[in-house]
């Protein structure tokens, strides 16, 4: 039997206080926003994990004929053309309209190749090699993306990527000093473009490997062997100003049954003004559908089955969000057992109706809570041993519900359910707040490492 959930106190992404003035009828029931400060992680850490990824990087080589004055036509060869390092300087993330453009300025970028000629002298073939060294000074690099909701997935495209290299320094060792000038003369723009170009290849290779990323995050995540979470996408990302937008379908399914995407379509929807610090990089927005879909699963599972001395829900636990307090009503039936010669008998039925509140809090990544028992009423169902006594029943019900109902329904509780986070990251400085039928939490969020996101 699923007990009420609570409020909590606590990604990786905000405490801009999300709640829905007005929204479809058929809305999300998780919204988790990325912030720009939120943007601007993600963006530190994809930037230093393309940077590292990026070298060493072959450049293909580059042939050329170029005409030398007195000399004639030089054949002239740029081989083994490799970047070897490349720093960060400074790099932004911007949120558009239809997407996220990402751009960085790269300092101390380093480069190494050989070099070679050969031309005809009369008869005599001259040729000569050697090996020489770029420096540049400075190089931007930049790109757009899109996200889309494709079949309750995430689909990344690129719409625009670019790499736009300033000047560069070439310095030759050995050669000859009208082969120095004619080399840089004739090879300086195609070694640029040629550097450009396969710095732009190898982070669309990137953006393709955070597509496959993005593709292969799990539909549902498990509770236990009974309740999953439907964290399926039900529409495309919303792109605002500074922060981005995923709406998450959230209710609970069973956990041998396959996440099923459920497309959502919205009316306008408005949120009121920020609230406290906006600082937090997530932002997650869970209504109280959540945990009634939860409550509504463990009672289906064990709609019979006795619990805590013959103690059974009559009907699924009901949830309700208000500013500041979670509330939780559940209907029970507990049944009056007497031994006799060695066989137990059924000899009375109470009805009871309890009330829990509580709070919730952030254990991990996972939003868990307590409750306390607020209030309780009873009737008679049946007896078969006359009526029953009502101040010596509401006393055993007061110690059977403080001491037996409530501590098994917070051992429950206590474990909660994860929150929709990517595995590797991590959420932290957790901070709740409780709105009219939705629970809002905003964290920091830290990567830790065991995920298979590759730039």
């Amino acid at each position: 039997m699923a007990a009420a959930a609570a409020p909590l106190p606590t990604l990786p992404l905000l405490l801009l206080l999300l709640t829905f003035l007005s929204a479809a009828s058929a809305s999300p029931h998780i919204s988790a926003v990325i912030s720009q400060s939120g943007l601007d992680f993600v963006k530190d850490l994809l930037v230093s994990r393309a940077a590292e990824a990026i070298v060493p990087l072959e450049v293909p080589d580059i042939e050329r004929s170029v005409s030398i004055p007195v000399i004639g036509t030089v054949d002239m060869v740029a081989s083994g053309i490799v970047l070897h390092g490349v720093a960060v300087d400074d790099s932004t993330v911007a949120v558009g309209d239809d997407g996220i453009v990402v751009a960085a300025s790269l300092s101390s970028v380093n480069l190494t190749m050989g070099w070679s000629y050969s031309y005809s002298a009369w008869v005599v073939t001259i040729s000569d090699s050697g090996n020489a060294s770029i420096q540049v000074d400075g190089m931007d690099v930049g790109i757009s993306m899109g996200m889309k909701n494709q079949n309750g997935s995430l689909k990344l495209f690129v719409t625009e990527c670019g790499c736009n290299m300033k000047s560069l320094d070439i310095s030759l060792n050995g050669g000859a000093s009208w082969f120095y000038q004619g080399f840089v003369d004739g090879f300086s723009n195609h070694i640029r473009s040629s550097v450009e170009n396969a710095i732009t290849k190898k982070i669309m290779e990137g953006a393709s490997k955070l597509d496959s990323f993005l593709g292969s995050l799990p539909k549902k995540i498990d509770v236990d062997s009974i309740a999953a979470m439907n964290v399926t996408f039900v529409s495309d990302p919303l792109f605002k100003s500074s922060s981005v937008e995923f709406d998450i379908d959230g209710l609970f399914i069973p956990s041998d049954k396959t996440a099923v995407s459920r497309h959502m379509h919205f009316r306008g929807v408005k949120y009121v003004p920020p609230l406290g610090s906006s600082s937090k990089m997530l932002w997650i927005s869970l209504d109280e559908d959540v945990f009634n879909s939860v409550s509504a699963l463990y009672f289906k599972k064990y709609p019979n089955d006795d619990m805590l001395l013959n103690i059974s829900a009559t009907s699924p636990p009901s949830v309700r969000i208000n500013v500041g307090r979670i509330d939780a009503a559940v209907d029970l039936d507990v049944t009056v057992n007497v031994l006799d010669f060695d066989e137990i008998v059924p000899v009375a039925c109470i009805s009871v109706s309890v009330t829990v509140s509580g709070a919730a809090v952030v254990s991990g990544n996972n939003l868990a809570g307590r409750v306390e028992l607020d209030y309780f009423s009873f009737t008679l169902k049946w007896s078969k041993v006359g009526k029953l006594h009502t101040f010596i029943v509401q006393s055993v019900m007061q110690i059977l519900l403080k001491k037996l109902f409530v501590p098994y329904v917070n051992s429950y509780l206590k474990r909660g359910f994860p929150l929709p986070i990517i595995k590797g990251f991590s959420i932290s400085d957790a901070y709740i707040l409780t709105s009219q039928s939705r629970i809002i939490v905003s964290s920091d969020v830290a990567f830790i490492g065991g995920s298979s996101l590759r730039p």
